[in-house]
């Protein structure tokens, strides 16, 4: 992605040379997560439908919270009904990633496929929260999408090897829509980010949906380095991505690098990301060959949010409504360009933040304080098992 380049020195395999931002581990951390969660929010009422679709609905762009689609007949319009999408309410793709920040405080240590069955499965079927979505108390599988439910299917009534569930499922963001908290966790260390992610997802997806989720961790991983930019985030996920992942994230990031607004970036990025999709042009009529695993496919929701993240320059607010009024999955993308843009330290606005949190009834911050906790404590732990291996390889080695 040379012409995308304009930091040389933010190499993938090591710490960045780059001078210090002054943005501290506690506030990417909650610029990520509630980044994620206001994208969420922002994209949900509008997710489905194309950017001419949203104009003619709303009269121009989306600028905002917005309400449902269908005004008051959300209860019973199809084909959204029965959630309550808009008004400031996060979806599944929150509801996941929180889960999965709580099993990081349960484990307090890295995971891998097991700890999705023995943690993450159990928070969807046995502890209820509030779903905004419902406008009630009620367990997450109450509101999860059918790829999500296949967690449960697979690993707690097939008792499926955890590391092998993933297979069979549809192939879709679902994986990938909830690994920001593993991208954290391994803030800083790409490759890292990316493998925990692999494991991780392996209960849940396989082909492409869990190749995404191992790079969009990265993806997050990378951007908290500091002095990290929207192309030393695309060049780490370039240098770890594999098959159609790798290719579809190239050619978006290839045609956002030509484009400075979301409007004119719109149709270029479909284009771009068009050849890797396997949905379709129609998002409600999948093709025959929909969400099925390929080598030479992608899913289509995290190289736009790379793009839009490139279109935006890493703003928060410019990558987040080109990611909304892209339409179609537009959720999980601005929940991803949401996540990376916080990351890399552009602020949420306060407005948003408020709204979303006052609608969905969450507190958005007190999964981030409790996630920078964990992350404190892996690191120490990192740090000291890596000192045990140097200490235990350089005796064996004779190099003392």
């Amino acid at each position: 992605m040379r012409d995308i380049q304009d930091v040389t020195d933010c190499v993938t395999d090591g710490v960045s040379d780059a001078v210090t931002d002054g943005v501290t581990l506690e506030e990417r951390i909650a610029d990520c997560l509630v980044g994620a969660a206001v994208g969420d929010a922002l994209g949900g009422p509008v997710e489905g439908y194309s950017p001419e679709q949203i104009v003619e609905r709303h009269g121009s762009r989306v600028q905002g919270v917005v309400g449902p689609w269908h005004g008051d007949d959300w209860r019973t319009a199809r084909p959204i009904a029965p959630y309550h999408k808009g008004d400031g309410h996060v979806t599944d793709d929150t509801l996941m990633t929180h889960a999965l920040v709580r099993v990081y405080a349960t484990v307090r240590d890295h995971l891998d496929a097991y700890a999705v069955a023995e943690h993450l499965v159990p928070e969807l079927i046995s502890r209820p929260v509030w779903i905004p979505e419902l406008e009630s108390e009620a367990l997450p599988l109450q509101r999860i999408f059918l790829a999500e439910k296949w967690l449960v299917a697979r690993l707690h009534y097939g008792h499926v090897d955890p590391r092998e569930a993933g297979t069979g499922n549809i192939v879709n963001c679902g994986a990938a829509m909830y690994m920001a908290p593993v991208g954290l966790v391994n803030a800083a260390d790409p490759r890292g980010a990316y493998a925990e992610a692999i494991d991780v997802a392996g209960a849940h997806q396989s082909s492409y949906g869990r190749e995404a989720a191992g790079v969009f961790a990265a993806a997050v991983a990378a951007a908290c380095r500091p002095g990290a930019t929207p192309a030393s985030v695309v060049d780490a996920c370039l240098a770890l991505a594999k098959d159609g992942t790798r290719a579809a994230i190239e050619a978006v990031c290839e045609a956002a690098s030509r484009h400075t607004e979301f409007e004119s970036a719109l149709t270029p990025l479909r284009a771009a990301v068009e050849p890797y999709d396997t949905v379709g042009p129609d998002y409600r009529a999948p093709s025959l060959g929909a969400r099925r695993p390929s080598r030479l496919h992608a899913i289509e929701e995290l190289p736009i949010a790379l793009g839009m993240l490139v279109v935006a320059a890493g703003d928060y607010r410019h990558a987040v409504l080109g990611s909304v009024n892209y339409g179609r999955d537009c959720d999980s993308i601005a929940t991803m360009a949401g996540a990376l843009a916080g990351a890399l330290g552009s602020e949420v606005p306060d407005e948003w933040a408020k709204a979303v949190a006052d609608a969905s009834r969450l507190d958005l911050h007190a999964p981030a304080r409790t996630l920078a906790e964990v992350t404190r404590e892996v690191f120490a732990r990192d740090v000291r098992r890596r000192r045990a291996h140097e200490a235990a390889f350089a005796e064996m080695a004779g190099l003392r």
